[in-house]
């Protein structure tokens, strides 16, 4: 579960330790070390909704205010985050969220704002205005993850090697725990499961050996795309529509002695 922390001039300048009415810059604190930033390949849609910034430690007071998007001519992005905070439970993964009004067609703030990204974009994410992220952008994307078009690589019984499932196109830097393995006793196998290659493999390794036998690839059906589209539900769906169920999903395959 995400912490929430809201953002705000005020509250950045208490956290730096001045008064809301003094001058405060960031730069006067300390620039947090970034570990990983999601999505960490080198492309995104021109409808990304999140960004999520893994930090080596815990950050005291708000980091939003630090963070800008910036074109390849050096001009800031304005007003391109929700000005919210999403917060993982050890405080080290902070998730940023576009801003949905102007990410999503039809709505008030992007007819008067207009669009945060545009297809053939280059962007950069900066901390503290150094940069910690660069990506271009590529066309919108709608169609949701595809179970149906995902590879399960072959394991062998009696070994620990590890289950790489190739995805039709990047998921959610945060989701690779809505993927999981059930035995054929509909149990969870315990192991260690992480995303690599821009979000685009998710690799499962068992803490015990593999068994011969049936297995299933579980995925929830809230398994998210970094433009917030769904197993079966995309985000650009009117919002006078009926939502879509989310619908798990289950992929069977066996593992064999050869």
């Amino acid at each position: 579960m995400l912490g929430v922390r809201w953002t705000g001039a005020a509250a950045l300048a208490v956290a730096l330790g001045c008064s809301p009415a003094e001058s405060c810059s960031p730069a006067e604190s300390s620039t947090p070390r970034v570990v990983l930033v999601q999505p960490s390949g080198p492309q995104i849609p021109a409808n990304l909704l999140r960004i999520s910034i893994r930090l080596a430690t815990e950050v005291e007071g708000p980091l939003l205010p630090r963070i800008t998007l910036l074109r390849a001519d050096g001009t800031r992005i304005q007003q391109p985050f929700l000005e919210q905070e999403l917060w993982s439970p050890d405080g080290k993964v902070l998730t940023v969220m576009l801003h949905p009004g102007r990410v999503k067609s039809g709505l008030k703030a992007r007819a008067q704002m207009g669009p945060i990204l545009s297809s053939g974009d280059e962007v950069s994410l900066t901390l503290d205005g150094r940069p910690i992220k660069r990506w271009s952008v590529e066309p919108t994307d709608e169609a949701g993850p595809v179970t149906s078009a995902w590879k399960l690589s072959a394991v062998h019984a009696g070994s620990l090697q590890p289950l790489v499932v190739t995805l039709d196109g990047p998921i959610d830097g945060q989701d690779s725990n809505y993927i999981a393995l059930a035995d054929a006793d509909g149990r969870r196998v315990a192991g260690r499961a992480r995303l690599c290659k821009g979000e685009t493999n998710w690799t499962f390794t068992p803490d015990t050996p593999w068994r011969a036998g049936s297995y299933e690839l579980v995925v929830r059906g809230t398994l998210e795309d970094p433009a917030g589209n769904r197993l079966g539900s995309q985000f650009e769906t009117s919002v006078y529509a009926p939502p879509t169920p989310a619908a798990d999903v289950w992929i069977p395959f066996a593992v064999g002695t050869h």
